[in-house]
This record gives structure tokens, sequence and C-alpha cells, in this order.
């Protein structure tokens, strides 16, 4: 093989992983167009987890007030 045919190789896989790569970023964006994604809402079940664990390894506190931080 000859060093432009080399070069050529090189260039044309470059070319094709980088319309793969757009491709792959399209149709992602077409999925998020599509399914939104939602905000996450404050479980239940997460709020009275956290309540029982804080009054297990805290006896006799009240919990208040319970914010995630980002």
């Amino acid at each position: 093989m000859t060093s432009t045919g080399l070069i050529i190789v090189c260039l044309s896989a470059f070319i094709t992983v980088f319309i793969l790569l757009t491709l792959l970023a399209v149709v992602m964006r077409i999925i998020l167009l599509l399914f939104p994604i939602k905000k996450p809402s404050t479980d239940a079940a997460v709020l009275a987890a956290v309540t029982t664990t804080i009054s297990t390894l805290y006896p006799g506190t009240t919990i208040q007030k319970i914010e995630e931080i980002k």
C-alpha cells in the first residue's frame, strides 16, 4: 500500500466516524424531542425513608424541612 493510499484510508475512516457520530447526535435529539426529560418531583417514599432514618439516628428530633442540595 502506498503512502497516499494509507492517507486516503485514514481520511475515509475519519469521515465515516464523523458522519456516524453526527447521525447518532441527530437521533438522540429526535428522541429527546419526542420524550422530554421530566423534572423529578419529591417522592413521598423517599421523604418517609429520610425522616425514618434521621429519627432513628437522632431520637427525639423533629424533621421540619428536607432540601436537596445540588
